[in-house]
């Protein structure tokens, strides 16, 4: 063979193997994209995850505040009543304990049979303040 031949040959196989290099280098490059669509598509999903996630937290963190203005203003309201209640608790201890009331406790326990002892159990007070209130109420 001649030196032209050779020379021929040998860039028909240069050209061969530069054209095998080509296809390898495309066919690597279309698996990097494929991998690099891969990862724009988990990115993406990231992202909206991500979103999502703050969305959440947002109404999360509003839900709680306003919560925290409800149980304030249930606070407010329970304090209001509580005072209200024992206002009214006072009022009742008052009346239980004034002359009057007791004269008609007194009376209507007599009325119903019970012994001034008994009546002095029930109500706290001595058997003589008994008698002494039973005697104001038959002089009525």
């Amino acid at each position: 063979m001649i030196l032209s031949e050779w020379l021929v040959l040998g860039l028909s196989l240069t050209e061969i193997l530069l054209l095998c290099l080509v296809a390898v280098f495309f066919w690597r490059l279309r698996a990097s994209e494929a991998l690099l669509s891969k990862l724009r598509d988990k990115q993406e999903e990231l992202l909206n995850k991500l979103r999502f996630n703050a969305q959440l937290e947002q109404e999360l963190v509003s839900s709680f505040a306003s919560r925290q203005a409800e149980l304030a203003a249930l606070d407010g309201a329970l304090a209001k009543r509580s005072a209200e209640l024992t206002k009214i608790l006072k009022q009742a201890e008052d009346l239980c304990r004034s002359p009057r009331f007791l004269r008609e406790v007194v009376a209507a326990a007599a009325r119903q049979g019970r012994t001034p002892a008994e009546i002095a159990r029930e109500t706290g007070l001595s058997v003589e303040e008994v008698e002494l209130l039973l005697e104001q109420a038959r002089g009525r």
